[in-house]
């Protein structure tokens, strides 16, 4: 009698379909637990490629204030 081999790409893509799962749950707890802090740094990203002026002009304004006390001190 000649046995018939078993197939296994039934198996293999169940296998795949649980790490997919698997990814997707974690990426739901990570999102649900740090999702603020995620919100408001994806926030400022956002702002800052749309342009928004505001924080660029903050960092010149401290660059200016760090460069006169380097000047005042060398004096």
């Amino acid at each position: 009698m000649k046995t018939v081999p078993k197939r296994k790409s039934g198996q293999a893509m169940v296998e795949y379909i649980i790490i997919v799962v698997v990814v997707a749950v974690s990426a739901l707890v990570i999102f649900g637990l740090f999702g603020d802090t995620i919100q408001r740094k994806m926030g400022g990203a956002i702002d800052e490629l749309e342009g928004d002026s505001s924080g660029t002009e903050a960092v010149q304004a401290s660059k200016g204030r760090l460069q006169e006390l380097g000047k005042s001190t060398d004096d």
